[in-house]
């Protein structure tokens, strides 16, 4: 079936456009015509607003009240990517934390049943630890933190179809790993760690393509010790996922970032827990009660333990609290990370050929409406 949006302007991944309408085609983008030149007799539906890409997040530990390491199953992966679709993201790796092998082993293979059925919005799996360092580890539990074995390559290659990302520390693992994954096909990002530059910088050679929550879980940026931050702003070929919730990094550091970077290889992500889309105050993780007060997830003791943010949040915080201007945003939130997943071919802009992923916004940057290869647009 061929039907258009019309009535919107729209952000196409790099410019806005005023005047024009979305021709979709089962599933797919056919063509972004100006709407007088749309034929009479296609199917319409008008929408006000601003249209954009679907968001996409490479980190979302949960969700609709549950998190994936607990609910290791294709049905709680639906339920965290429906939760996570109300703030405009279309596409998601959710994340599976520091835990056993065996549970991990389990995660991929949920994962798996996932893409098998085509669970809307899981692009693949995002495995955080337990291969980090104790040092860093945050809210993370030190107690099943190891080096890679083979074993664990073997579980981690094992996913075909999506993407899988794995973050570690590039110090308590030998690049030989690093460089397998990486030609295997797995994007390995640095993160939990306590590495020094020159231990950063032998790892992206090996295959490293980014950092997991810049500055987050790592030791400061310093003149003569730049450390993983300074690796990550000093490569222009890598990508950063950035928190931008006002607790995670201050807005200054945030800046300085940006300016050093650029936005072209930052992108949003949430490192959302399982109180979003929920009126939750607390839940528990590996046994400790984590505490939701004014946007802010934090341990008893105060430690940060993933955020209270979505997607939506996190566009809004970028422009009205970093001042970046909203195309940048856009990018940063849905082209930049489906380049970083080498999904950019179908995922990220409204141009033909690529995937129907919308997010409907209003003037204040509030979701109005979600689309996942054209779903529901009739």
């Amino acid at each position: 079936m061929t039907f258009a949006l019309t009535g919107a302007r729209i952000f196409d991944g790099t410019n806005m456009l005023e005047g024009r309408a979305v021709v979709v085609q089962d599933g797919t983008i056919l063509a972004v015509p100006h709407e007088r030149d749309l034929g009479a007799g296609i199917k319409r539906r008008a929408v006000t607003g601003l249209l954009a890409p679907g968001f996409i997040d490479v980190q979302v530990n949960g969700g609709g009240g549950i998190m994936f390491n607990d609910v290791r199953s294709a049905e709680g992966l639906r339920l965290i990517a429906a939760a996570h679709r109300k703030y405009g993201t279309t596409g998601l790796l959710p994340t599976f934390i520091t835990d056993t092998r065996e549970k991990m082993a389990e995660a991929v293979e949920a994962m798996r049943g996932a893409l098998a059925s085509h669970v809307p919005g899981v692009l693949g799996i995002h495995v955080e630890g337990p291969f980090i360092n104790p040092k860093r580890k945050g809210v993370h539990n030190a107690a099943f933190m190891r080096a890679m074995e083979e074993e664990d390559f073997d579980i981690l290659s094992s996913l075909k179809e999506g993407r899988t990302l794995v973050t570690l520390a590039p110090e308590c693992n030998s690049m030989e790993f690093i460089a397998r994954l990486s030609a295997a096909g797995v994007l390995v990002c640095a993160g939990h760690t306590a590495s020094d530059y020159d231990t950063v910088m032998e790892a992206i050679r090996h295959g490293l393509r980014g950092f997991t929550h810049l500055y987050n879980a790592m030791p400061p940026l310093a003149g003569r010790e730049p450390g993983p931050v300074g690796a990550a702003l000093n490569n222009r070929d890598t990508w950063c996922g950035i928190i931008v919730d006002g607790y995670h990094v201050s807005d200054a550091a945030l800046r300085l970032a940006v300016a050093a970077k650029g936005t072209e290889r930052m992108m949003l992500v949430t490192d959302a827990m399982a109180v979003t889309g929920t009126s939750m105050k607390t839940f528990d993780l590996h046994g400790r009660t984590i505490y939701r007060k004014d946007g802010k997830l934090s341990t008893e003791d105060g430690t940060l333990a993933g955020s209270d943010l979505d997607m939506a949040t996190a566009v809004r915080n970028s422009v009205e609290r970093l001042g970046l201007a909203l195309p940048d945003v856009l990018r940063m939130a849905s082209f930049v990370p489906a380049a970083f997943l080498r999904l950019d071919h179908e995922l990220g802009r409204i141009a033909p050929g690529y995937r129907a992923d919308f997010v409907l916004l209003d003037e204040g940057l509030h979701v109005q409406d979600t689309w996942i290869g054209g779903e529901g647009l009739l």
